[in-house]
């Protein structure tokens, strides 16, 4: 029997019981559900094991630190590898390393050598681990189910883990009153089995060939930071998120001390504020879609920051449980709303090539802002108490609302991002290596003097474009004795980078390049130069004693 391609999702088409219609999302959705009840309870575990093994809230806060941390550091580079390697194989690699991990703690919690130290290293450990798979976990998404099921499926995935979320921790405080430190943590390792074995059984479909070969992962790395840098609707959400979480972060990093300080009471408490929190998610998932279809993104995202502020009050002027529960509540549903708002602005502004890239730098941002956050509040509360820490943090949010209002988000859902392949990288005669470069382009315009202002505007747009796609060194030049003349000029590092480009450029950028065209009296007229090949060491004394040597630079026959 002959191979068969396996079919897309795309292919496949909706199905008649929706996105449980296909069995592989159904299969890696419970896995992935009973997963995150896990790591609830481990996460509700290790924050009440450091409240007896050291707590001084510096800390009990450096828990959250140290789960954050590697998922800052380690996100950007994970982003570019599921862009370039298989995401599947990136997911088993990282869950390998999550259950052995997972395996080496429990052992030591129940042989009772467990220590600060190593509980630190240990979550930091585990934080690698989930930084290296959280861009993979996005990008197989569309693989399970039909583009137009995406949505439902991300709001039945998010609506999953919240639930899961919401048990988690609950279970985690009665499994520590009953049983002990050690049972979360055997938990915690059998669901993560229970994942590695749904990915070892899902296939995933079969990729369309490849005309290109792979981006270098360096490479990779610096065309996601440049895309990124040059994406205005990417720019406007991670400010609006750097604006939210590090204040969000305080009671995520100070909830047990809450429980145990504030409350005096046990981790039977701490579990219950954490599963609220939980509920308070399932609440503002349900309720997302409505919010913003009354709201919008912007007004939706502030209404959740204020939210927020709310809860962090009542945080610190909690002294009954109950006023405790209701800020837990109010903030699980707050962050939901905040949350999803914001990573979704992030979705719609990236193209296929670079998502992996970009959403490795949104969540880069938001493990910073929450490392940076929770280090911060537990300095602070260890100087100066919880109730003064919670309240900055509420101070704090609210004037990063106000600061940031001029910053929309969800503005990329406008734009069309698809490739166009309207533009092709010319055939050279002369052979040239994919890593030859630098390749410098140089365009020359012919327009209307009296359309000047209006080309010259839109031709920064189109230097966005060009630096998104790969290019550096943008610049546009006007003659100052014939303003219908203007010159654009650009630089890419190689031949492989310049034929991404016909990849990488979208409808949207083809429409302002159709506009710009509009304002031409002629075909713009364009030219592509190599760089010269340096002399090599052996060759500089020839060169010294007068031998002709290259010129900087040398045209490419088209």
């Amino acid at each position: 029997m002959t191979d068969q391609p396996v079919p897309s999702t795309d292919d496949a088409g909706p199905s008649r019981w929706g996105v449980f219609g296909h069995p592989a999302f159904v299969v890696i959705l419970i896995a992935s559900s009973v997963s995150s009840v896990g790591i609830a309870m481990f996460d509700t575990a290790m924050s009440w094991l450091m409240t007896s093994l050291n707590p001084d809230p510096l800390m009990v806060s450096a828990v959250q630190v140290a789960t954050m941390a590697p998922m800052f550091l380690l996100t950007i580079p994970a982003g570019a590898l599921a862009d370039v390697v298989d995401p599947r194989r990136l997911l088993l690699a990282a869950q390998v390393g999550v259950v052995a991990v997972g395996v080496a703690f429990a052992a030591v919690v129940m042989l009772h050598w467990e220590s600060a130290p190593g509980l630190l290293g240990t979550t930091f450990l585990l934080g690698a681990a989930g930084a290296l798979a959280a861009p993979a976990w996005q990008i197989i998404t569309p693989m399970l189910v039909p583009r137009p099921e995406l949505d439902a499926a991300i709001a039945v995935s998010n609506a999953g883990y919240n639930v899961s979320r919401a048990l988690g921790p609950a279970l985690g405080g009665v499994a520590i009153t009953a049983v002990g430190f050690r049972l979360p943590f055997w938990v915690y390792v059998a669901t993560n089995v229970l994942v590695l074995a749904a990915l070892l059984w899902w296939r995933p479909p079969r990729k369309a060939p490849e005309t290109l070969p792979a981006e270098r992962f360096v490479a990779a790395v610096a065309a996601g930071l440049r895309y990124a840098r040059n994406n205005r609707d990417l720019d406007a959400t991670l400010i609006r998120a750097i604006a939210f979480f590090p204040f969000a972060s305080a009671y995520w990093a100070l909830m047990p001390l809450i429980a145990r300080d504030r409350l005096h009471d046990g981790a039977a408490l701490y579990g219950l504020l954490m599963g609220m929190i939980g509920l308070g998610s399932v609440v503002g998932s349900i309720g997302l879609q409505s919010l913003k279809a009354r709201l919008g993104p912007d007004l939706s995202a502030g209404a959740a920051t204020i939210g927020t502020v709310l809860a962090l009050v009542l945080f610190a002027f909690a002294r009954k449980p109950e006023i405790a529960m209701a800020a837990s509540f109010v903030a699980g549903a707050c962050w939901i709303v905040a949350m999803t708002t914001l990573f979704v602005s992030a979705q719609v502004a990236l193209p296929d090539w670079v998502r992996g890239r970009g959403l490795a730098i949104f969540l880069t941002v938001y493990f910073g802002a929450m490392t940076a956050g929770s280090a911060v509040w537990g300095e602070v509360a260890s100087l100066e108490g919880l109730p003064f820490a919670l309240a900055a943090a509420a101070v704090g949010a609210t004037l990063g609302l106000v600061a940031t209002l001029p910053w929309k988000l969800e503005t990329g859902a406008a734009f069309d991002l698809a490739p166009s392949m309207h533009w092709r990288a010319p055939a050279f005669v002369q052979k040239l290596e994919n890593d030859a470069g630098p390749i410098l382009a140089l365009i020359e315009y012919r327009i209307d003097p009296a359309d000047s202002t209006a080309f010259l505007a839109l031709m920064q747009e189109i230097g966005h474009e060009r630096m998104r796609d790969g290019a550096y060194a943008w610049n546009l030049f006007h003659d100052p004795d014939d303003r219908g003349r203007a010159i654009e000029t650009w630089l890419v590092h190689s031949l492989l980078e310049f034929k991404y480009r016909a990849e990488r450029e979208t409808r949207a950028d083809e429409l302002i390049e159709r506009r710009a065209q509009g304002y031409l009296t002629a075909p713009a007229q364009a030219s592509y130069y190599i760089a010269a090949e340096r002399p090599h060491h052996g060759r500089r004394k020839a060169l010294a004693d007068g031998s002709p040597g290259e010129v900087t630079t040398r045209p490419i026959s088209r």
